[in-house]
């Protein structure tokens, strides 16, 4: 009996159990679809990343004699859709058994799930590459309102023995976060990122011909980004060699001459299953263990953290939550996200670097995302639907299940307090602290109010103030209202006033 088995582009996992035999009845079916390019305006950086690694995928699997149908964007017999893909394919080879892996994304969970009831026979495995299991976070934190990331770190730290004792943290320290929050001197120079320079040309050129509408800059000559495993495993031996000595301390640095600090950038290459996070997070363990004496706990228990707790808990709160979870409004934001977003060309140098360099790279790192492209939509008012689409087109590694669960939940709060328990607002101070923004700046980062005034500053007040009775009493933000009533009234209504003023006129700032 004929079985197709469907491979999406975010499963290009060559050590799945599929590939261990070869089945001349089993077809393997991908395919570049309009469906997918098409419900979000994505990075063009991020489209032609996707179709390389597919297509590189589909070689190797030719090469080891698997059966591969390939469905090119520009191919006549594409018809867009999975659905109307694989029906017609199966009549065509009168395959009655349809196979996939779990998808990734709630929407095509649900598509999917129709396609395989239209078949005599069908069925869906895991994809093999998650620690853990979709309901398996939901089940952990059962019959509670806040899902404190902290608890399950700690029980998937034991559960995988990743720098462990026995039972405890091997320095009997579990988390080290609070020594991940420094500014980088002024004449540090990180590493240098390790790029891949392909010719991509030939998808740009079908891309742009097939009319799909795309956002951000693409050098087509010499394209940055791991589409094979090979590649993101070089990418992730390189971070350890030059990058892991410091990516705890500068994790959370901002600045304008580095767009890649010490971050490894290896997520759009684990986010579409060119290898996993097991593998990585060992490959880093073992690294440190060989390097202890130069390499601190605090660097790679920090970047361990964010694989095996973050991504995991991302995941697990994405199918215990969806799909109400893209819904979530806590404080009713309306605004729409300003024309500038898909520009940069803002007056605040903050923004414009941080969405100029998005633009540029189709990356940014977690605090430019969270602390001031997120920090200044949210103290805007900004529709968490549009900050949504935003992010899961812009960045190369969004993924609906790891963009929403950051964006509406830790960057919006739009969930009320399910993944982060306080909104991660700050004015100017903060992002001066971490960073070189604040110098040149057309605004000042000390004036709160009058000409020239930095717009965090207000627009942080005006935030607090307009949600005083959703949020004084989380025991998180007693300090700023205590803060905003000891304050003279003349100044409140100063404060208040600047922010309307900017917002007022958000396409000017």
């Amino acid at each position: 009996m004929k079985t197709i088995r469907l491979i999406l582009g975010d499963q290009l996992n060559e050590k799945h159990t599929w590939f261990e035999d070869l089945n001349e009845d089993v077809v393997y079916v991908m395919a570049e679809v309009r469906q997918e390019t098409d419900y979000a305006p994505h990075h063009i950086q991020k489209v032609v990343g996707i179709f390389v690694a597919m297509r590189s995928f589909a070689h190797l699997l030719r090469e080891a004699g698997q059966n591969v149908q390939y469905f090119k964007l520009d191919g006549d017999e594409n018809s867009q859709t999975f659905k109307k893909i694989i029906l017609d394919f199966a009549t065509e080879i009168e395959a009655k058994r349809f196979e996939y892996q779990e998808p990734d994304e709630y929407r095509l969970d649900i598509q999917l799930k129709e396609i395989a009831a239209l078949f005599d026979d069908s069925k869906v495995c895991s994809t093999e590459h998650f620690l853990t299991e979709r309901n398996e976070l939901e089940a952990f934190f059962e019959g509670k309102k806040t899902y404190l990331m902290e608890s399950f770190y700690r029980s998937m730290r034991r559960e995988h023995h990743v720098l462990m004792a026995g039972n405890e943290p091997i320095t009997g320290k579990w988390n080290y976060d609070a020594s991940n929050r420094k500014k980088m001197p002024k004449d540090h120079r990180p590493m240098e990122a390790l790029l891949f320079e392909k010719d991509v040309q030939s998808i740009v050129t079908m891309i742009e011909g097939a009319g799909v509408k795309t956002i951000g800059e693409i050098d087509a000559e010499r394209f940055i980004w791991p589409t094979s495993r090979k590649e993101a495993l070089a990418l992730f031996d390189f971070f350890l060699e030059n990058g892991l000595m410091h990516f705890g301390d500068f994790q959370d640095a901002m600045t304008t001459e580095y767009w890649a600090v010490y971050h490894s950038r290896i997520s759009f290459a684990m986010n579409i299953k060119l290898v996993s996070p097991l593998e990585l997070i060992q490959k880093a363990e073992v690294f440190w263990h060989a390097n202890e004496a130069s390499i601190s706990i605090s660097q790679v228990e920090g970047y361990i953290r964010q694989i095996l707790g973050w991504r995991e808990y991302m995941r697990g709160v994405y199918w215990a939550k969806m799909p109400g979870f893209a819904t979530l409004n806590f404080f009713d934001h309306t605004r729409e996200l300003p024309s500038w977003f898909w520009t940069g060309e803002t007056k605040m140098k903050c923004m414009r670097h941080s969405i100029k360099q998005s633009l540029e790279y189709a990356y940014a790192h977690h605090i430019q995302r969270l602390m001031v492209t997120g920090n200044f939509a949210l103290l805007a008012g900004i529709n968490p639907d549009e900050v949504d689409q935003w992010y899961l087109g812009i960045y190369i590694d969004a993924f609906e299940w790891v963009e929403i669960t950051n964006t509406r939940g830790m960057s919006q709060f739009a969930d009320g307090g399910i993944v982060g328990t306080k909104p991660y607002v700050s004015s100017a101070n903060y992002i001066h602290k971490m960073g070189n923004y604040c110098s040149n700046c057309s605004y000042k980062k000390d004036l709160k109010t009058g000409e020239g005034a930095c717009p965090f500053n207000s627009l942080y007040w005006h935030f607090y103030a307009r949600n005083r009775d959703k949020l004084e009493k989380n025991p998180r933000i007693g300090m700023a209202y205590r803060t905003w009533d000891k304050m003279n009234p003349i100044k409140r209504n100063e404060l208040l006033d600047q922010a309307e003023g900017y917002l007022n006129d958000i396409e000017n700032l």
